[in-house]
């Protein structure tokens, strides 16, 4: 019986190698596209403002949650969340059976932080709001996302340990998961002190940071890039607000 069985299953996985599909065996290994029916649902969620919905067409976010290969079941944060572009996006894209940690700073009764109305809207969104630094979610995660924020973590009036907080996105992925940060391009060789200025940061400077935490840089995206940005100048500035250069990296932890 069990030959038999061996057998069977050896026949499913050659005939999946010549083009057939095997429910369940090989979806896990799919390639997650602009065009899988997760990212398509997550665009078309008619709970997106439409705020969000008419940036698409500069933040590319099919794209984007493509090359983080997103997938229906996963446990992901979104780092710096604000108010909630890709946050919901991503609790759509991961499904019921997924959960998003949006990974927050703290409000105030006065100035409460945008994702606390986001959240209520999505069951499997949790707020947390203890910062950029020093948090977990009590769970491994498959893919954390970061972007238009880690510059933000050399802000001088944030006081911020930039290194733990790498040393922390490391640990909170389980071995084999992926970090995907997307960040305005400064100049090439700038030092931290674009940040302040420029609200930019060196594409060089964030990879040596996160593979000094122990991150393998597997793979880079144009789809944000725009040759036609000035890195020079401040990423509020007139029309170059929201057609910034911008680098996109996928790391990954090493393991399984």
């Amino acid at each position: 019986m069990r030959i038999i069985v061996a057998g069977a299953l050896a026949a499913l996985v050659l005939g999946a190698c010549a083009g057939g599909a095997v429910p369940g065996l090989m979806m896990a290994t799919e390639t997650v596209t602009a065009g899988s029916p997760n990212i398509v649902a997550a665009l078309a969620d008619p709970r997106r403002p439409e705020a969000d919905s008419t940036r698409d067409a500069q933040r590319h976010p099919a794209e984007v949650l493509a090359f983080m290969q997103v997938r229906s079941g996963q446990r992901v944060a979104d780092v710096g969340p604000g108010g909630g572009y890709y946050t919901r996006l991503l609790a759509v894209a991961v499904g019921d059976a997924g959960r998003v940690y949006a990974v927050d700073r703290a409000g105030t009764p006065e100035r409460p932080r945008p994702m606390a109305a986001v959240a209520p809207d999505y069951a499997n969104i949790t707020h947390l709001t203890d910062g950029y630094q020093g948090w977990s979610v009590g769970e491994p995660l498959d893919a954390i996302l970061i972007v238009q924020i880690y510059h933000d973590f050399h802000l001088p009036q944030l006081n911020l340990d930039v290194a733990r907080i790498n040393r922390d996105l490391f640990a909170a992925l389980k071995p084999g998961g992926v970090l995907v940060v997307a960040d305005h391009a400064a100049p090439d060789g700038s030092d931290l002190s674009v940040t302040s200025t420029l609200h930019r940061i060196d594409q060089a400077q964030v990879r040596q940071e996160l593979e000094a935490a122990g991150f393998v840089l597997e793979a880079e995206s144009a789809v944000l890039r725009n040759p036609n940005d000035d890195r020079a100048i401040r990423v509020f500035e007139g029309d170059v607000r929201g057609r910034t250069d911008q680098f996109v990296m996928r790391f990954r932890k090493p393991g399984a």
